[in-house]
């Protein structure tokens, strides 16, 4: 019956007096509550068996945006190291991050309207100005460092989020999350290669943007208690705009077509990446697409071969999946911590 009609007046309760009851009775009963598109709750009435679809899409959509934000990358770098024509400062190809992230969340929110809600400004600017550090320190680290190593070194975000968790927010981590830490953290030290004559100086930016990105992710955390997502979204590319505006006006320099096919194709190409996440997330739990999102690291290599003839070595090799292992491990333990 329940099917068919609406599932709180059928049950006679409010929404907000159902959702923990629910949440603990998913078990044993077939509903399923999912984040809406814009933060909203949605449950749904649906049997326990994980379809095909429910494994097969969510992971294709996270193997596609990881794709998406490897081609970033790519294009960085040709930004950066003058393939397209004179080098562009990296203030300048966050500037095109930005930029054009923002008119595509524009223009999406004039075709949908989402409402907005009164948004934490303070929060968004600390957010938005991790983000855009960490962005910034990446867009560096890859047009002087091979691609896969700084990728590998960026998926450190999560260990440093763990511990300013501790600090920042009060969070216990136990024995096996502070290991996960160490194993990834041995792997950047790999990847700079810590001897005198092939240490890689440059490998810090990386490692300074996997920093800025894990206060993004605490903040991003603290953000989604209380705001929706696609509101967080263009509220953090209106601020980033902003911010990296100001900033690349210092260096510009004006960009030839080429160059402003790149900075728009990063822009777009990293809202659409966001877009295959969060809708992911959404069908999916965490856990499940998680480990999917390390393929980025396979594009990086494999688009740096192609691009600009660059084989990962031996180093490079361990480095990464020594960061891959520490990083999984620690997403098994967040996992398990949720449901404790």
């Amino acid at each position: 019956h329940c099917r068919d009609h609406d599932f709180y007046s059928c049950i006679g309760f409010q929404k907000n007096d159902v959702t923990y009851l629910l949440r603990q009775v998913n078990s044993c009963l077939p509903l399923r509550i999912i984040n809406g598109p814009f933060g909203e709750n949605e449950i749904t009435m649906q049997p326990h068996s994980i379809t095909k679809n429910t494994v097969l899409i969510p992971a294709a959509m996270i193997i596609f945006a990881s794709a998406l934000v490897a081609g970033t990358t790519v294009l960085a770098k040709l930004l950066g190291q003058g393939y397209l024509g004179p080098e562009l400062h990296p203030f300048q190809i966050s500037f095109g991050r930005f930029a054009f992230a923002f008119t595509a969340l524009l223009l999406t929110a004039s075709v949908m309207r989402p409402k907005f809600d009164n948004p934490n400004l303070k929060m968004h600017i600390g957010r938005t100005t991790a983000g855009w550090g960490g962005v910034t320190l990446m867009f560096t680290a890859v047009s002087l460092i091979p691609l896969p190593d700084a990728t590998a070194i960026s998926f450190l975000s999560p260990v440093f989020a763990m511990m300013l968790a501790v600090r920042l927010l009060g969070e216990t981590v136990g024995k096996y999350r502070w290991l996960a830490a160490i194993i990834a953290l041995g792997g950047a030290f790999i990847l700079l290669r810590p001897n005198i004559t092939s240490f890689q100086p440059a490998a810090l930016f990386a490692l300074g943007a996997a920093a800025f990105f894990g206060v993004e992710l605490i903040m991003m955390k603290l953000l989604t208690r209380k705001e929706k997502p696609f509101q967080i979204l263009i509220i953090n590319n209106a601020l980033g705009l902003l911010l990296s505006s100001t900033i690349a006006f210092f260096v510009w320099q004006s960009p030839n077509t080429l160059q402003w096919v790149a900075l728009i194709g990063i822009g777009t190409i990293m809202v659409m990446a966001q877009a295959c996440y969060l809708n992911a997330l959404r069908a999916s739990d965490a856990s499940f697409i998680a480990p999917f999102s390390y393929a980025t690291l396979i594009f990086a290599a494999l688009y740096d071969y192609i691009f600009f003839g660059q084989v990962p070595d031996m180093i490079s090799i361990i480095g990464g999946l020594t960061i891959c292992a520490g990083a999984i491990l620690l997403a098994i333990r967040e996992h398990k911590a949720a449901k404790a």
